[in-house]
């Protein structure tokens, strides 16, 4: 670029100047971004920041018969999620308790079966909790398209001087429009009132009224319809869901050999459950050299 004697730029190249900046900034620029068609595609993740939702090209999921220990609230949500996918009444749920018993595995495998039990058609939008607050511009998003939508948030809970959970109570029953008759709301949690003990606790005794501040967050639980309680397995369960695993990605392994290679795993871990199943087969898979057809 060349200069005049006063040091500043010559004023023919500046329209030159100013198209190279104008490039690079439009190079800078992310790319206008595609809506996603809500009318395919089997689940999408809903983005906040920016109120839109994108395509999950592959479902982490297992199928629903690997899911063992949990048969009861297996065979509820199956059957709730089939009368909504056919337009029937069916009730929000939340699925609470232990620790990798299965319940964010649970929902996205009743997806997976109620889709390939009708045809497809059925979706599913994960909606992460901090983004709660989104929740009626996806609403009404959802709303627009004419196809049943399950809204899904994983490890559901609420901490002290967090008011985000009036969005969620709005949602469920509480606002003027109430929840859209295509979209049902499933939630994980490991705490059946979505808060800690001790939240519950300096509520009744620092409000003026105790009873009606508990009720006032203890309510966003009740207006679940479907309460589905997830508990620690016993060792004998523990042992059905690694030989299910083994038994399906074809790990050859005498019973004996695989129960005592198991406990030991859990033993180290501390814990006995269908997730710490899931990683000892792992790691099993992996001394044997065997692929598993499934992502983690």
């Amino acid at each position: 670029m060349t200069r005049g004697g006063n040091g500043k730029p010559d004023e023919t190249e500046i329209p030159a100047l100013i198209a190279r900046i104008a490039d690079a900034l439009d190079r800078a620029a992310p790319g206008e971004q595609t809506p996603a068609d809500l009318r395919n595609g089997e689940a999408f993740i809903w983005h906040a920041e920016d109120n839109r939702l994108v395509p999950v090209r592959e479902i982490n999921r297992l199928d629903l018969d690997l899911l063992v220990g949990i048969d009861r609230p297996a065979s509820t949500l199956l059957e709730n999620t089939r009368r909504f996918a056919r337009g029937l009444p069916a009730n929000n749920a939340l699925l609470w308790g232990a620790r990798g018993m299965g319940k964010s595995s649970l929902v996205k495998s009743v997806h997976g079966a109620i889709n390939e039990e009708m045809g497809g058609g059925l979706g599913l939008v994960e909606v992460h909790r901090e983004d709660l607050g989104s929740l009626p511009a996806l609403l009404a998003m959802l709303r627009a398209v004419d196809r049943r939508f399950i809204l899904f948030c994983d490890d559901l809970s609420f901490e002290a001087e967090d008011t985000t959970f009036k969005s969620l109570k709005a949602l469920l029953e509480g606002g003027i429009e109430g929840r859209p008759a295509n979209v049902i709301f499933y939630a994980t949690s490991n705490r059946r009132h979505l808060m800690p003990r001790e939240m519950i606790e300096n509520e009744q005794s620092t409000a003026i009224v105790p009873a009606e501040a508990v009720d006032e967050k203890v309510s966003l639980s009740d207006r679940f319809g479907l309460w589905l309680g997830f508990h620690n397995c016993d060792q004998e369960t523990y042992f059905r869901i690694v030989e299910g695993y083994a038994a399906r990605f074809g790990l050859k392994v005498p019973r004996d050999r695989l129960r005592a290679a198991a406990n030991e795993w859990s033993v180290t871990r501390g814990a006995r459950s269908g997730r710490v199943a899931w990683q000892f087969i792992q790691d099993l898979a992996g001394q044997l050299g065997v692929t598993l057809d499934r992502a983690e």
